[in-house]
């Protein structure tokens, strides 16, 4: 089978950019961009893909989940560099940021990668919409991104590679560990929260309460709130009256709307974005530009770089393009 590889780009490059504190010849950071382009060099050796497909946050982030979860995504700790010495001040690495990451995507954009981005939609509903796409429905589809949201996106064809964690999650992996199948995570999550976007879930619960009060939530069987809210009923009825069935009870609006912003099973994007995404898939030309990539690396004041597996995947990908 064909393999697609689809990357959060904004996670991965946030990744590179806290961890690596390179300096380029010109004196400015540059770790964010050359991290990247190491770490998309150790990807696609290992995963040997036949497309890669880089997905960002589009400006503004997602103006559909924010209309649901009003402080969404919002008060988040600002971003803790892994620096032992800090050469800019606090404006100057803002602009160095920004800076680093348009040029990756003009480094991208040298590349046989496809690159999706829209407006007040963020990557995570792009990312669900290109894996469950209809040109990839015989590929293996393979997300690389630390999220956990995107865990109930793993079936037999699709798994998630999390870099910063060391982990690759498999459907059955995320039985294994979680006991909570992919099909019911969003709900299980949506039930426990999520304090890295500010989402809050029922007091008290985790994904191990979860767990253990509803077991059957590791069927394969896509279960909904109704059948949250019956099974609570009835053990509540059977004398179990403990805090989590009744929190659950309690909390069903709650569950509804967070689930609301956090299920990827039906992306949340328009008509207009899903024909448009479909359109940057299959009009994509693939074509490599090693020249302007080099003359960008010596603009960029950085010296000995070696991407030459990448390069050869890449030129692998634009010859079986044609």
């Amino acid at each position: 089978m064909k393999r697609v590889m689809i990357i959060d780009g904004l996670n991965l490059f946030i990744r590179n950019y806290i961890a690596s504190p390179m300096i380029s010849t010109n004196g400015q950071p540059i770790g964010g961009v050359i991290g990247y382009l190491r770490s998309l060099q150790k990807l696609t050796r290992e995963v040997k893909p036949d497309q890669i497909i880089v997905v960002w946050d589009g400006p503004g982030g997602s103006r559909k989940k924010k209309a649901i979860i009003s402080n969404y995504k919002s008060g988040r700790k600002p971003i803790k560099l892994n620096r032992s010495v800090n050469i800019l001040t606090e404006n100057q690495e803002i602009e160095n940021k920004i800076w680093q990451h348009s040029r990756l995507i003009e480094y991208l954009n040298n590349f046989p990668i496809i690159q999706i981005m829209e407006p007040d939609v963020e990557a995570d509903d792009l990312i669900s919409f290109v894996a469950q796409h209809h040109k990839y429905s015989d590929w293996n589809k393979v997300i690389i991104s630390s999220d956990k949201d995107f865990i109930q996106l793993c079936n037999t064809s699709t798994i998630l590679i999390r870099p910063t964690q060391g982990e690759i999650l498999t459907w059955k992996k995320v039985l294994e560990e979680y006991e909570i199948h992919p099909n019911n995570f969003a709900l299980a999550r949506a039930m426990a929260g999520d304090k890295s976007d500010n989402i809050a879930g029922i007091s008290g619960v985790g994904l191990k309460s979860v767990k253990k009060y509803l077991p059957f939530l590791s069927k394969k069987d896509s279960f909904y709130f109704d059948d949250i809210e019956k099974y609570c009923l009835e053990k509540i009825e059977e004398g179990k009256r403990t805090k989590f069935f009744n929190s659950v009870i309690d909390n069903m609006s709650l569950i509804r709307n967070n689930y609301a912003a956090m299920q990827l099973y039906s992306p949340n994007i328009s008509v207009q974005t899903a024909q448009k995404t479909r359109n940057v898939i299959s009009d994509f030309i693939f074509s490599l530009n090693l020249t302007e990539t080099q003359k960008m690396l010596l603009e960029d004041g950085v010296g000995e770089s070696n991407f030459q597996d990448m390069y050869a995947t890449f030129k692998k990908m634009v010859v079986d393009s044609k």
